[in-house]
């Protein structure tokens, strides 16, 4: 009997590493840190979530976008969307055309919104092209 129960015993915590391994492999911030340690682009965003703020990673910058929710012609969506970075240093290299890249990425998720980069990127947008 305690043979058996030994066995059940051993199935049951192999089947909490394997459940434990996978939770771990899924994680999205896993693979943003993954994504921002290689200089790779990675978005995470829970579409139908408007209460979670959606993050992403663009040549080893994090940015967080916190969502908006509001009325467009025919229904509730997110219309504004307000973009930080955690640490202002790893702006470093960053060029208009990658914030435009990200507007865009950011747009074909989210239509109806309204892009708002806050200290210091905005900088970067209002200053005249030479």
């Amino acid at each position: 009997m305690i043979v058996v129960l030994f066995r059940i015993l051993i199935l049951v915590s192999i089947a909490l590493l394997i459940y434990t391994w996978v939770q771990y492999y899924k994680n999205p911030q896993r693979k943003l840190r993954i994504a921002k340690e290689s200089k790779e682009f990675y978005f995470v965003d829970q579409a139908n979530n408007s209460k979670k703020n959606l993050q992403f990673v663009y040549k080893g910058c994090f940015f967080e976008g916190e969502k908006y929710l509001g009325t467009t012609e025919d229904s509730f969506e997110v219309v504004n969307i307000n973009i930080t970075v955690n640490d202002h240093l790893e702006l470093r290299g960053l060029t208009r055309d990658d914030l435009y890249f990200l507007e865009n990425e950011i747009l074909l998720r989210y239509p109806y919104a309204k892009i708002t980069w806050k200290h210091p990127i905005n900088k970067l947008l209002l200053t005249t092209l030479e």
